[in-house]
């Protein structure tokens, strides 16, 4: 699983290394790569097996709904595949680095099944929001129902 966050830098190119606890997830028989794709303004990162599991349910429920469909050509057609080089650093290709604002500073995010990759000035923003939505009680509620 995916987990913690670390600080680090996109190089001019737009590469970035991706830290050994992570790559190690990222292995598979089929390479060292992973699929890369744009959501919440920032970069969703997953290994190429549950990368094509997602594929599989999104391409089921797509079917039969319209928002699925839109979802599924936006975020699908956005995805690039993104490969290991020798100095365990991916290319982030230009498109996906505009998405999501990454110029300089960036932050890897573990979220169990994959990772994101933000700008650090996205991020510190979210981190923002969290702590806006706590003082919502509903989200509070449902924060409490996971035992914390």
């Amino acid at each position: 699983m995916f987990r913690g966050s670390s600080y680090h830098t996109i190089d001019d190119k737009g590469r970035i290394v991706v830290p050994s606890r992570f790559r190690v997830l990222t292995r598979s028989e089929d390479g060292d790569g992973i699929m890369v794709s744009r959501m919440d303004q920032c970069l969703v990162a997953f290994p190429m097996p549950a990368w094509q599991q997602l594929e599989e349910r999104i391409l089921q429920l797509a079917e039969k709904n319209d928002i699925m469909r839109r979802f599924r050509r936006v975020f699908i057609g956005g995805a690039h595949e993104c490969t290991c080089d020798r100095q365990d650093r991916i290319l982030i290709p230009p498109a996906l680095r505009q998405y999501a604002g990454l110029n300089r500073d960036i932050v890897l995010v573990g979220v169990l099944d994959h990772f994101e990759i933000w700008s650090r000035e996205n991020f510190e923003n979210e981190e923002r929001m969290l702590l806006n939505d706590l003082k919502n009680p509903e989200a509070r509620n449902e924060i409490a129902k996971l035992g914390i």
